[in-house]
């Protein structure tokens, strides 16, 4: 550690995202979407003005917003974006959730989370799952300065429906629920509809998923006009051009092309079902999902060692070394013919 951190610096456990492999590899550890964006992107890059660059993009990214307002049915006033759903999360945590009283989140659910605590100090308690690997939204009843959780949940992939949400919400009245949204693309029931009438609600998404856009790194939230007012006050104090021109122009673009965007997603949810069948007929556990990737474990084989031997035959997985969870590989949904090749070296593995 060096002498120039910061006593707060020098006790952050970071993130420590999916690897980014520089060999060639069958790469189904990081959630990416198998298929390219929009077409229709591509013409907005070759129309794209360079010149344009020498300018600040608009603060308010009012564009996008309404882009966005539009898909989801609200107001653009009702829109927030920022770089990546990550970015998003980010600020929200340090507008909402710095309360005397604990944030409550899922125990196994996306890592971030307890990483954002730590950085801005936000105490915060955990929620086990239940029996069936998924988050219990009755758990959450308890006195809190808030909730948040994954729907449909990662890395488990099960996502509750907007009923259950709704329910929740007739209970949780006086702190800020989040509700991350990152894979509900594939299968998930949506909230958004609930925001008009829970002033409480905030809900956060990624173009990264659906809309394969991982690389451009836009994400948004929406909910009522305080919360959004609440992320635009520290967004401001903190970086008052968050999405520039280009990024702008492109998820545009891809927003406008519904077709694309639901087609891609249908391949995915075809892709994955088939591949569900087939690793259950291998003896695997398979919890159900609602994302791009799929969740499993073998009761003869350990998850390192599955790991180990997929990597030996150029297929790259995730595997979390943590108490619960080191049996389980994530495998995200790739082409036809990648998932071909994972079912062909797990059977040769088994």
């Amino acid at each position: 550690m060096s002498q120039f951190w910061s006593p707060a610096v020098r006790a952050l456990t970071p993130y420590v995202p999916g690897e980014q492999p520089r060999e060639r590899l069958i790469k189904l550890n990081t959630n990416e979407n198998p298929y390219p964006p929009s077409p229709a992107i591509e013409q907005v890059l070759q129309a794209f003005a360079v010149g344009h660059l020498r300018r600040y993009p608009d603060p308010e990214s009012l564009a996008l917003r309404e882009a966005l307002a539009k898909t989801h049915g609200v107001e653009p006033e009702q829109v927030f974006v920022g770089n990546g759903s990550d970015e998003v999360l980010a600020l929200a945590f340090q507008a909402f959730f710095c309360q005397p009283k604990p944030l409550l989140m899922p125990a196994i659910s996306y890592s971030f989370y307890p990483v954002y605590c730590k950085l801005y100090d936000i105490h915060y308690r955990t929620v086990a799952l239940d029996d069936r690997w998924q988050i219990a939204l009755k758990a959450f009843d308890a006195d809190n300065g808030g909730v948040v959780f994954a729907n449909p949940n990662a890395p488990t992939g099960h996502g509750h429906p907007r009923q259950a949400v709704a329910q929740l919400l007739e209970r949780i009245i006086e702190s800020v629920v989040l509700v991350d949204e990152a894979y509900v693309d594939f299968g998930g029931e949506s909230v958004v509809p609930l925001i008009a009438d829970y002033p409480n609600l905030l809900v956060a998404g990624t173009l990264s998923k659906g809309r394969s856009l991982a690389g451009l790194r836009v994400g948004y939230a929406i909910g009522s006009r305080e919360l959004i007012e609440g992320l635009e006050r520290v967004k401001n104090s903190f970086n008052s051009y968050p999405i520039d021109m280009l990024a702008s122009e492109v998820a545009i673009a891809s927003l406008e092309d519904e077709s694309h965007f639901k087609a891609c997603c249908e391949q995915v949810i075809a892709t994955r079902e088939r591949t569900r069948q087939q690793l259950e007929a291998m003896a695997f556990e398979v919890l159900p999902s609602q994302t791009n990737f799929l969740f499993v474990r073998h009761p003869r084989h350990s998850g390192a060692s599955l790991f180990s031997g997929l990597r030996e035959r150029g297929i790259l997985v995730r595997h979390f070394n943590k108490d619960g969870l080191s049996d389980f590989l994530r495998i995200s949904i790739g082409t036809d013919d990648e998932m071909g090749s994972l079912v062909e070296a797990l059977q040769a593995i088994l």
